[in-house]
């Protein structure tokens, strides 16, 4: 209780949506110089760490239907940044190309300051128990350690994406 008062559910939702959205809007300044979007940064990060997903499958990780993935999907294409490529039976996969694939690793390193710079006033004993309160919280929606720390690294992470529905 920062300010005396306790914090309602109301409270805290709207406290992680601003943070969200300063996030978002910090990512969005960082990323147009290179170029990117949000939207087309996570996708690239998705497909590092699930090289050959399908469409479906970037919508689900990237929070988007099919049908705004596939929008981008074909913007990204058009950039050079991913291509398709023939899956098994008429299933299309996705693969982030050189181009895309520098951009990821500049991109990600953006992310990662402007997430630093977010975080910086908790030392790491305050991370570990936020991180635990939004465990807590999200279950087994919660990020796995290897696959957050994967996507700053280069090389893809082993965690399968998930199943087709």
């Amino acid at each position: 209780m920062a300010d005396g008062t306790s914090y309602s559910a109301g409270r805290l939702g709207l406290a992680i949506k601003r943070l969200q959205v300063r996030h978002h809007r910090a990512l969005e300044a960082r990323l147009a110089p290179l170029g990117l979007t949000v939207a087309q940064w996570d996708a690239l990060r998705h497909l590092h760490l699930h090289p050959d997903a399908s469409l479906h499958e970037l919508a689900v990780l990237t929070f988007q239907t099919d049908q705004s993935m596939g929008t981008l999907a074909t913007r990204m294409v058009a950039r050079d940044l991913v291509e398709r490529v023939d899956g098994p039976g008429r299933a299309v996969r996705h693969r982030i190309t050189a181009t895309g694939e520098r951009l990821r690793a500049e991109a990600q390193r953006e992310a990662d300051r402007v997430l630093g710079e977010s975080f910086r006033v908790l030392d790491d004993a305050g991370r570990d128990r936020l991180g635990d309160l939004l465990a807590a919280i999200l279950g087994p929606d919660m990020p796995s350690a290897t696959a957050a720390s994967a996507a700053s690294t280069s090389a893809p992470a082993s965690t399968p994406a998930p199943a087709p529905r």
